[in-house]
């Protein structure tokens, strides 16, 4: 038999599912291929797939990348797993999906909430689970389901989130990583395991509940029925993975809280890593299980990033592309002479948690160009950005630079407003495929290739640009904050 020579990161997103091929040795990406499928939305604020076309997608993609790599099933050594967190799946005695799955974005669960604060406290919450009860979360669509389905309550023996389905279907096994568990609203995040008083206050059975492993464990292999479904060899193990903000996190090489990631998308990521499990007892910076073991990670989400990007290009110039929009604002100091814009065009998660936060431009005056509304709602983004930084160094972390991810990265003129609005450096690193590079790296781990998640990291992350602060004025984010989102007293 052939040695292994390379490992699978797939990630199963909302969009679509992306298979990467890398190489062992040099840790390299030899073919990826993705495989998209539809979201549906059967009522306003409800946002649901289907899971098997998740699995359809993944063998397609799994088949199409191993083709394009040109490589054997043999020469896979593991598989690793990430996806779309928060969802909910439900199964049958039979193992069979009872109902289309409840996404991340399904915002239908807000009675919910309330309920959850009711029967534990919402105080008591947060210093559990490390965040408040929210929609996007996974125990208030349970709390629904029992409530306006309960035909199909009645029925539930396991409950599972996206990836963990996919792991099923690929080994047979039930199982879930302690990042996805704690983005259900019933992991204590101190022990790394379901909560039995979350439980108990909620009336769930814990029976439903897969076991929690730490990210890079192996938990099942590829079954025979798998194998033919994917192409992949039978016996191929496949690891516990992470939920995807987790994996962009190894991706991106956070491992300490010296520094923090900026995935500035279509929403905004902040991420930071950190040893111990610091608690914001505000509700506003959520805590999670990192994927290197026995770690935790704080991350903040505004709602409405590149997205804000996006609605000023489609409804005021849409001719233009992104880089000439960017360019153009770099006429214009900062600041905008006055104007500037409030990012919240869908609400906002972090540190609001306001679904009702509109977005606005403020201080309009006949001196404004298109340029100044340009660059406005560029430094809205990033002040917006940097409002979850300050809470990150407010609960005691004091990071030395930034490294910038996903869209809004690849821009230079961006990265440099960034620097000057934040106040710190802001880099760039060799790695672009996010989710999917982290679960391969979970992957890599498991084959023996490194000994643990923080050497993985350190191996293969590395720097490519660097872009120092300027111009940084902290009186500006005051006087954008103040136009922005006042705060009462």
């Amino acid at each position: 038999m052939a040695e292994p020579t390379h490992v699978l990161g797939i990630d199963i997103g909302t969009g679509g599912c992306r298979t990467l091929v890398i190489g062992l040795s040099d840790g390299k990406v030899t073919a990826a291929a993705d495989a998209s499928y539809p979201l549906s939305t059967p009522a306003p604020g409800w946002s649901e797939q289907d899971p098997a076309d998740w699995w359809q997608a993944c063998c397609q993609s799994i088949a199409s990348a191993m083709q394009r790599a040109n490589i054997e099933p043999s020469h896979i050594a593991c598989v690793g797993l990430t996806g779309q967190m928060h969802g909910l799946v439900v199964l049958d005695k039979h193992h069979e999906v009872l109902r289309p799955a409840m996404l991340w974005n399904d915002g239908r669960t807000e009675a919910e909430c309330a309920d959850m604060d009711q029967r534990i406290g919402r105080e008591r919450l947060i210093q559990i689970t490390g965040k408040p009860a929210l929609t996007s979360f996974t125990a208030p669509k349970l709390l629904w389901l029992r409530a306006h389905e309960p035909a199909v309550w009645s029925r539930i023996t396991q409950v599972m989130l996206p990836k963990d389905e996919i792991r099923r279907r690929l080994t047979g096994v039930c199982a879930i990583d302690v990042t996805d568990a704690s983005g259900t609203s019933m992991l204590d995040v101190s022990t790394r395991n379901w909560s039995h008083e979350v439980l108990t206050h909620l009336d769930l059975d814990p029976s439903w509940l897969p076991d929690v492993h730490e990210s890079p464990t192996v938990v099942g292999a590829i079954t025979p029925n798998a194998a033919k479904q994917t192409g992949l060899m039978a016996g191929i193990p496949v690891v516990a993975g992470a939920g995807d903000q987790a994996a962009a996190g190894l991706a991106c090489g956070i491992a300490d809280d010296s520094v923090i990631s900026v995935n500035l998308g279509t929403s905004g990521v902040i991420f930071a890593a950190c040893q111990d499990a610091p608690i914001d007892v505000s509700g506003s910076m959520h805590t999670f299980c990192h994927a290197v073991p026995h770690t935790c990670h704080l991350m903040g989400c505004m709602l409405s990033a590149g997205g804000s990007l996006q609605w000023y290009r489609n409804t005021f110039c849409p001719d233009l592309d992104y880089d000439t929009i960017i360019n153009e604002a770099t006429s214009v100091d900062m600041g905008c002479e006055g104007l500037s814009f409030a990012p919240y065009l869908t609400g906002e998660r972090t540190p609001h948690q306001d679904a009702s936060l509109t977005g606005a431009f403020h201080g309009i005056t006949n001196r404004h160009s298109r340029a100044h509304f340009s660059r406005a709602v560029l430094e809205g983004i990033l002040h917006g950005l940097l409002d979850s930084i300050d809470l990150v160094q407010q609960i005691g972390r004091q990071p030395t630079h930034v490294r910038m991810t996903g869209g809004g990265a690849r821009s230079a003129t961006w990265r440099r407003m960034a620097a000057d609005i934040f106040g710190l450096p802001v880099t760039t690193v060799n790695v672009t495929d996010g989710s999917a590079y982290g679960a391969g790296m979970l992957a890599m781990v498991a084959a023996g290739r490194y000994p643990d998640v923080s050497d993985c990291m350190t191996n293969i992350i590395e720097e490519t640009s660097s872009i120092d602060p300027q111009n940084h004025d902290v009186d500006r984010h005051t006087a954008w904050m103040q136009a922005a989102h006042p705060r009462k007293d």
